[in-house]
């Protein structure tokens, strides 16, 4: 993060104190500015809709609507980094699944500020990373078009060669993912990948002996993979179907993937039919 593109933070909090208190120990970090301050809940849904900023400082307990139906109103997957701000800490739990990077119970010190301000600095690290890393193979596919005898295939009839269908562009699949290792952004191959699982607000990538945290709904990832290659069995389970070694029938019905090292996958009730078309085991 440079000085030219600072990190762009909301505070949403209706007590005075409490947004001045955030606001003062920001201000003795690097290359922050804060967007905007609100105090209420649907000033929050706006701000955020509006300022798109890059980590929100967000109280649970505020007039209009709280903090956890202010992530549920701007949904989970368009939250930025959000550190759930709340003297309650029974709200900690419900406030991880709804999108949050990290929480501060009221009053917190400013070792745990700085604690769950690094993290969610981190956080928008690994998201631009992504980002970057995204655009790069999209540039890539386009500069396909201008490779030498790119000119052979553009004056090719668009019914393609004789006999043959017209070609379809791929989709762009996610082939790597930017991964945060002692401080830096690492990059994992998805065919590495043997599966990943929902942990909390994260999905951990396991590959071989490594697992890998990263922020991202198992929905997004089901969308982003090639499902030639990948499948969601569980709500909370997407694995790489060239990892599976057996399918294991229960007696009371339920199913079970055992991967190639011996690891059992739990395969929900509604995708056991897909799971066996997938593995050649139904029409």
């Amino acid at each position: 993060m440079t000085a030219a593109h600072p990190l762009r933070i909301l505070i949403a909090d209706d007590e005075p104190l409490a947004r001045q208190r955030i606001a003062d120990l920001l201000a003795h970090e690097d290359d922050v500015q804060i967007a905007g301050m609100v105090d209420n809940g649907p000033a929050a849904v706006e701000a955020i809709e509006r300022l798109h900023p890059d980590i929100v400082f967000l109280d649970v307990q505020m007039p209009g609507l709280t903090g956890l139906e202010v992530a549920r109103t701007v949904g989970a997957a368009r939250m930025p980094a959000t550190i759930f701000v709340t003297a309650f800490d029974r709200h900690a739990l419900q406030a991880f699944d709804l999108a949050a990077l990290d929480y501060l119970v009221k009053p917190f010190d400013d070792e745990r500020f700085e604690q769950a301000f690094a993290r969610a600095r981190r956080h928008t690290g690994l998201e631009v990373a992504q980002r970057l890393h995204e655009r790069l193979l999209s540039v890539l596919r386009e500069a396909e078009g201008d490779a030498p005898g790119s000119n052979e295939r553009a004056d090719r009839p668009a019914g393609g060669t004789r006999g043959q269908a017209p070609e379809s562009a791929a989709p762009a699949y996610l082939e790597r993912f930017p991964v945060e290792s002692r401080g830096k952004v690492q990059f994992v191959d998805a065919a590495d990948v043997d599966y990943i699982q929902a942990s909390g607000p994260y999905a951990e990538l396991v590959a071989g002996t490594r697992r890998h945290l990263i922020r991202e709904p198992m929905q997004d990832l089901e969308e982003r993979l090639d499902p030639r290659r990948f499948m969601r069995i569980h709500r909370s389970t997407i694995v790489q179907l060239d990892r599976v070694d057996t399918l294991l029938r229960g007696a009371g019905g339920d199913y079970e993937l055992q991967l190639k090292d011996g690891t059992r996958l739990r395969v929900s009730r509604s995708r056991r039919e897909e799971v066996e078309r997938r593995l050649g085991l139904a029409p």
